[in-house]
């Protein structure tokens, strides 16, 4: 409990002694009851009414505050005074409680914004001081001891450890960590002493990106948080406007008492106050991000949250996505070459290339690579790459590059990943790279069906060998395969137009090469953001580990965090609309009124909160 809700309570306490003490003593002397209804009513209520006043200066009268405020004073001028006092006191109860619940619900975002580090221990002259990280800079050597945060992304150069990723994977299994690793901002260290050398400043950083994500994710407000904001600006006037008319109209024209209806009308103002829509929906929302970032999703906004539970088509990526994307050579076909030149040559081909496919095949050469003798290299997207090694022109890629060269070559029949070499214009071999469907794919595709998605595509570049064995394995409903990139974004066009109006198709990649594809979807998903900048930054939802299911367990938080925002809308407005009736023909007195209020949000918020209890599996 923060030191503000600490002050109120004490409030409260003192103000409900008061009221209890005027209500025991009856004293004849009404003077002495009145000015202890009074102080009780000041102690509690006067930083509502100081609320109100300020408001009104700005513009912006139509709030709670200023609900109660006149609700509270017009009840101490008909001489309603214990009411005046109950009223405020039980609307402060009520917001102590929503303070409690959307503090208790901030707590499973501030163990992620735990991760912002207080400083860096700075390495230099073989001495080390500590300063702030936002003044290191890139290539400095940090030391980071056993149980400090890591502050900026590096690369060990000294010194060995396990790496807490708690905070940014959801996940507590330790990452080890050696020389020449590369470490991310917002770990911990665990054991060890390691000296990093910097690689990005404090406000690129991993740590600092992650942050300002979910420091921003509210402001992206979502279908049913506009629904209510709109709604709330119009129905207050609309109430105070009712009130006004009820006070002094019936009085009027049945020429009855007007303190009878002046106190309905107060009633019908205290029951009015929209607190359990305006606050138990954006708590919600607010739970269900706080909810999905405590398993390693985080979610840039409530509208991408409020989407993601009409998810109807799931594509996905395949390589990285559905299988493990470590690529293994396990076959060499050389033709007029040993099998050795042939990995040298298409190495050297592929020296410049990060691509998955290429580090396999650098691995497997496994020998220093001489720049110099490697020129002219060029890139030609979704086919392969042409270079200049030695003088010798080398061609490596697919089939199409074979047939755009007029490469005389010999199809593989192998199960895997086949890139064709060609050397001087003549066909030199093949080498066949496998990949393994991740387990965690599995369980992915399984957790969508039971959270009724209708359709699992997959898209690829692959082969359609490969891709058809991949489909057929994890039994999705389609695929495409041998896609260009501009070949993935007119699928997702077309799988657009298969989903319902409010339906919602999601797509989920590594969010580096993927960029257009992400940016056409309803959602866009990049998985494995973890030190990826691109992902953080392309996407709608950054899933932090290599871990399709993940998404299928926001789905899941989002589906629940709709289930209940539904639930206290219909809530609320059923009661408050009763109660209002009630209050309006003189069956609800101020009593009934300032309970079913506080009733209403306290029940709403506690309903929220519901969501935080959604877990992974």
């Amino acid at each position: 409990m923060t030191k503000k809700m600490k002050r109120k309570l004490i409030r409260i306490i003192i103000s409900f002694i008061l009221l209890v003490i005027a209500f025991i003593l009856k004293l004849d002397n009404t003077i002495i009851n009145n000015i202890l209804f009074i102080t009780s009513y000041i102690i509690v209520g006067y930083d509502i009414i100081l609320k109100a006043l300020r408001n009104i200066t700005r513009g912006k009268v139509f709030d709670e505050n200023f609900l109660m405020t006149i609700a509270t004073i017009g009840a101490f001028f008909i001489g309603e005074f214990p009411e005046a006092v109950a009223v405020m006191l039980f609307y402060q109860v009520g917001e102590l409680f929503q303070s409690y619940a959307v503090d208790k619900s901030r707590k499973s975002v501030s163990e992620l914004m735990d991760i912002r580090p207080d400083y860096a221990n700075l390495y230099q002259n073989n001495k080390t001081e500590r300063v702030d990280p936002n003044k290191v800079k890139v290539g400095d050597i940090i030391l980071i001891k056993p149980g400090e945060k890591i502050p900026l992304d590096g690369i060990v150069v000294e010194g060995n450890s396990h790496l807490n990723t708690l905070a940014l994977t959801g996940e507590s299994m330790p990452k080890s960590v050696t020389e020449t690793d590369e470490v991310l901002s917002g770990c911990i260290n665990n054991e060890g002493i390691l000296k990093v050398k910097v690689t990005k400043e404090f406000g690129e950083s991993t740590v600092s990106k992650i942050l300002d994500l979910v420091e921003n994710a509210s402001s992206r407000k979502s279908k049913s948080e506009n629904f209510i904001s709109k709604f709330a600006k119009y129905y207050t006037p609309i109430v105070v406007i009712i009130a006004i008319l009820l006070a002094f109209i019936p009085p009027i024209v049945l020429d009855t008492n007007f303190k009878t209806w002046i106190y309905r009308a107060l009633s019908f103002l205290v029951v009015s106050c929209p607190c359990a829509l305006v606050i138990s929906i954006p708590l919600s929302f607010f739970a269900g991000i706080g909810a999905s970032s405590r398993i390693g999703v985080l979610v840039k906004g409530s509208n991408y949250l409020e989407a993601l539970a009409n998810t109807e088509i799931v594509v996905c990526d395949k390589t990285g996505t559905l299988t493990e994307g470590i690529f293994k050579v396990q076959k060499v076909n050389a033709i007029d070459y040993s099998k050795e030149d042939l990995l040298k040559y298409t190495s050297y081909a592929e020296n410049y290339s990060n691509h998955p496919i290429a580090l396999s095949i650098k691995e497997a050469y496994g020998k220093d690579i001489n720049e110099k003798i490697v020129t002219k290299t060029k890139e030609l997207k979704g086919k392969g790459v042409i270079a200049k090694v030695d003088s010798k022109e080398v061609l490596v890629g697919n089939e199409k590059l074979m047939e755009e060269y007029n490469i005389d070559y010999k199809k593989s029949n192998d199960i895997g990943t086949v890139i064709y070499i060609a050397i001087d214009k003549t066909f030199a071999g093949s080498i066949t790279i496998s990949d393994k469907i991740k387990e965690d794919a599995y369980k992915a595709v399984k957790e969508f069906r039971r959270n009724n998605v209708k359709k699992i595509v997959m898209l690829t570049g692959d082969r359609e060998e490969i891709s058809k064995n991949v489909s057929k394995e994890l039994k999705l409903d389609n695929y495409y395969a041998e896609l260009l990139p501009q070949d993935k974004v007119k699928k997702v066009e077309s799988l657009m137009q298969e989903k319902s109006i409010d339906g919602k198709l999601v797509f989920i990649g590594d969010g580096i090469n993927d960029a257009p594809v992400l940016a056409l979807s309803d959602i866009g998903v990049a998985m494995g953001g973890l030190g990826s900048d691109a992902a953080i930054e392309a996407a709608d939802i950054v899933i932090m580990t290599d871990e399709p299911s993940k998404l299928a367990s926001a789905i899941k938080i989002s589906k629940k965090t709709m289930q209940i925002v539904k639930e206290n809308i219909i809530f609320a407005i059923t009661v408050k609309i009763l109660v209002l009736l009630l209050s309006a023909i003189g069956i609800a007195s101020m009593w009934a009124a300032v309970f079913a209020d506080v009733g209403v949000s306290v029940i709403a918020i506690i309903n929220a909160l519901r969501i935080l209890r959604v877990k992974k599996d």
